[in-house]
């Protein structure tokens, strides 16, 4: 697919997170909520694929991740999972979808497993939603917690808002995440936290710790699709990184190796965006495992004042 050739892989486990975590093997972790993008991501080697409620600002055109149905995710995930048989899919739950009652949570996650076929929900919240996150767990559902900036919430935070970097900030999201390790969840997603607090807090848990704009002293990294890619107009984080510049170098090459683009293209669809999306995933992948990314230039800066005054915490 998109030029990729080789054995079929076999779908990323629960026991290869936790051996990935002890090892210290860095997991690749990015966004798909369709069929062609989702082809790229598993053709690319990504461990994990996450159908985000982002999908509601990026593919369905909304301001926000808010206005996101239960119904919308449920299409998108089902999209993402047909293009993506063999990858490790989380289904994202989006606002309203669990906050009324554990009843509404099990029922809804339990819609992407049957529906959609994840193999996983994320949601966002801490300790005010640790009920919720132990009842769908022992549902039978694996679980992934979401801290630190969550988009859902961001009219709390006074906008979006780098997490972490005061006293009262880093230990509320402490306590958020062990309250979540306690309820139930099998890993955690930090967002938009400077590299330091949220190694400290990774640190305090025995589950892994992913990040997204949260440094690079992490079991992993996610990724918008749309940002690696460079198809979303409206804003770009700063911790996002542009891939396609350096995929279209390879592009380039690939095309000069290769001629006879009717061939290239009815033989292997490997002349074409598909193949580029492919590459810049790959070298996404290559980067994270290494450690490349996201490094000092992808992450927030902390002062030394502030690091200074994060020190004096009793979690640290």
């Amino acid at each position: 697919m998109f030029g990729k050739k080789g054995e079929p892989r076999t779908k990323r486990t629960l026991v290869d997170f936790r051996r990935m975590k002890a090892k210290g093997e860095k997991l690749t972790w990015i966004t798909a909520y369709d069929l062609p993008l989702a082809q790229c991501a598993e053709a690319a080697g990504i461990d994990m694929i996450l159908v985000g409620d982002s999908g509601g600002m990026v593919q369905l055109g909304y301001q926000t991740t808010n206005p996101v149905t239960m119904d919308e995710m449920i299409t998108l995930a089902k999209a993402a999972r047909k293009g993506a048989p063999n990858t490790f899919l989380v289904g994202d739950m989006p606002q309203g979808s669990y906050e009324v009652s554990k009843e509404e949570g099990i029922r809804n996650a339990m819609r992407f497993v049957k529906e959609a076929g994840c193999d996983a929900i994320k949601l966002e919240g801490g300790r005010r939603v640790a009920d919720k996150v132990k009842a769908i767990a022992e549902a039978g559902i694996l679980v992934i917690g979401h801290l630190g900036l969550t988009p859902q919430s961001t009219a709390s935070f006074g906008g979006y808002r780098v997490q972490g970097k005061t006293i009262g900030g880093f230990e509320e999201v402490v306590e958020d995440a062990l309250a979540l390790q306690e309820a139930g969840i099998f890993c955690l997603l930090l967002e938009a936290m400077p590299t330091q607090p949220a190694a400290k807090l990774a640190q305090k848990l025995k589950i892994p710790v992913y990040g997204i704009g949260a440094g690079t002293d992490l079991d992993g990294q996610l990724i918008i699709m749309h940002d690696l890619l460079g198809l979303y107009a409206s804003f770009r984080p700063w911790f996002a990184k542009c891939y396609i510049p350096q995929a279209a170098q390879r592009y380039e090459a690939h095309l000069a190796a290769n001629p006879d683009l009717r061939k290239l293209g009815r033989e292997d669809r490997a002349d074409g965006l598909g193949y580029i999306a492919a590459e810049a995933i790959s070298i996404y992948v290559d980067e994270v495992r290494s450690g490349a990314y996201p490094g000092e230039e992808y992450s927030y800066p902390l002062k030394a004042e502030e690091l200074a005054e994060l020190t004096r915490s009793k979690y640290w």
